[in-house]
């Protein structure tokens, strides 16, 4: 008997559900606006290759490309908490770390969308949009990117 009524509550506590129809409990995780690049470190040649710069609304970030070895490498530039639903100017200039010439530049608008990294009813509310720093397009969709393997 004791079996029979433990399994369920077990089942209950480990879905975050409640017994009393309440709703499941928004959890911690903490984010925050942003607009982001991503992109395949291969792609710009050897280890830190290329100095990455992304701007976003007048904000900057850089980093190098990093090792060819690793799938992904990524930059974000933070937004404004009271960003919203709007759409940001966005700015990627990639440079050769060796000789200092810029090797891809590109602009664009970013349409942030809205994210709840706690769910729909949770705090906080984010607004962010991603793109693929490619080395022959510049900003373009993040969606082709797959681990290779």
């Amino acid at each position: 008997m004791r079996h029979t009524l433990l399994t369920p509550l077990l089942a209950v506590s480990l879905t975050g559900c409640s017994l009393l129809g309440q709703d499941t409990p928004c959890t911690g995780a903490d984010a925050d606006s942003q607009v982001s690049a991503v992109w395949r470190p291969a792609d710009f040649g050897g280890r830190d290759a290329a100095r990455i710069r992304l701007c976003a609304d007048g904000t900057c970030e850089e980093r190098t490309s990093g090792s060819p070895d690793d799938p992904f490498a990524s930059l974000s530039v933070q937004l404004p908490d009271d960003t919203g639903a709007s759409t940001v100017p966005v700015r990627l200039t990639v440079t050769s770390s060796k000789s200092g010439d810029t090797v891809v530049e590109d602009a664009t608008r970013a349409r942030l969308t809205e994210q709840h990294p706690n769910g729909t009813s949770c705090p906080p509310t984010t607004w962010a949009a991603t793109f693929r720093a490619h080395p022959g397009k510049g900003l373009t969709s993040p969606e082709g990117m797959k681990l290779q393997g």
